[in-house]
């Protein structure tokens, strides 16, 4: 029976409940479409959330100034995932602490990455600043290292650790160090040599690593812990006298070289490094897909080489071990500041 077909207003019993049954179907199957279609959004949802279709448009990576070891680390990894990601990796640099104010208060949807150094976490302890390293970022990876080496101008009358310490402690206060500013990583290394070995030496800040290193071969400053990559051109060419390097280990980056650790301050140790970070709340499955892109491109024999070429060293880090250093560095950094003292300029 067709029910196009009925004409009379007048339904027959056995039409009506046979009707009444049609109705019924209908209106069962229509409460299952309902339901599908709900359910299908909220997989669809699901997926959007947990990084299923990331990314589909372009990521920025929050760096500091062009030329910097971030921006350079920056660069190399932009172009190391986009392949990957399928999508352009831009790279946009912002002068002194800029980026890092904007990648704290960016959507935690993966499309806005913060690399940069230790500062992160360092400058909190000592400035009031905008972020919080712990609660406004989720850690991807510690992506490279670089160790420090202790250097003096020519003059000093001191070629190893040991006869440093002797020369501070002859002539307490006489001796002075140069740094990027207090609260910089190089500025926390030195601080935590004098700090173990028992020495006073008089604080120079500088607005910029350069300025900081050319008063150290110019006199002005007799004592610097730089960057290896930094100052290995000016030990080469006689400029700077090197010491000692500030990795628990001897670095390949700094052969011949002991450590400060083993050259009369056990337990020594000050590194820096470059890592990434998103926005806090970043589903875990974003954070997954960054750091698997990023620890397959920094693997790369090639990509290791042209990293130690930059004077740094391949890390490649889970994001479990980027936080567990990150809290271990704010415990001891925290300690070194209550102990010495320390208070921002």
């Amino acid at each position: 029976m067709q029910l196009s077909s009925m004409k009379s207003p007048k339904v027959k019993v056995g039409e009506c409940a046979i009707l009444q049954i049609y109705q019924g179907v209908v209106m069962h199957m229509t409460g299952i479409i309902v339901r599908m279609i709900s359910v299908g959004m909220m997989i669809s949802s699901a997926g959007g959330v947990s990084g299923q279709d990331y990314p589909n448009k372009p990521i920025r990576i929050m760096t500091g100034a062009v030329g910097g070891g971030a921006d350079f680390t920056a660069r190399l990894v932009a172009q190391g995932i986009s392949g990957p990601l399928r999508q352009p990796v831009i790279v946009d640099n912002r002068p002194s602490i800029a980026g890092t104010e904007i990648a704290s208060k960016a959507p935690p949807d993966g499309y806005t990455l913060l690399v940069t150094g230790n500062s992160v976490w360092t400058r909190p302890l000592l400035s009031k600043v905008s972020w919080d390293a712990v609660m406004d970022f989720a850690p991807v990876s510690l992506i490279e290292r670089v160790p420090y080496v202790v250097t003096v101008n020519p003059s000093v009358p001191a070629t190893s650790i040991k006869e440093l310490i002797a020369l501070a402690k002859a002539k307490p206060g006489q001796l002075n160090y140069a740094s990027g500013g207090t609260g910089s990583s190089t500025y926390f290394a030195t601080e935590l040599f004098t700090s173990l070995a028992g020495i006073k030496l008089v604080h120079i800040p500088y607005q910029g690593n350069a300025p900081a290193i050319t008063a150290v071969i110019s006199g002005e400053v007799q004592v610097a812990t730089y960057d290896v990559g930094l100052v290995a051109p000016h030990v080469k060419t006689g400029k700077l006298r090197a010491l000692a390097v500030s990795s628990a280990q001897p670095s390949t980056l700094a052969p011949g070289l002991p450590t400060v650790a083993a050259s009369g301050v056990p337990g020594y140790e000050a590194i820096g490094t470059t890592n990434m970070w998103v926005p806090a709340k970043t589903s875990a499955a974003i954070v997954k897909r960054l750091n698997e892109e990023i620890v397959r491109f920094v693997n790369r024999a090639e990509v290791k080489e042209r990293f130690l070429n930059g004077g740094v060293e391949v890390v490649g880090s889970s994001p479990a071990e980027l936080a567990a250093y990150i809290n271990a560095d704010i415990a001891r950094t925290s300690k070194l500041i209550k102990d010495g003292g320390i208070k921002s300029n």
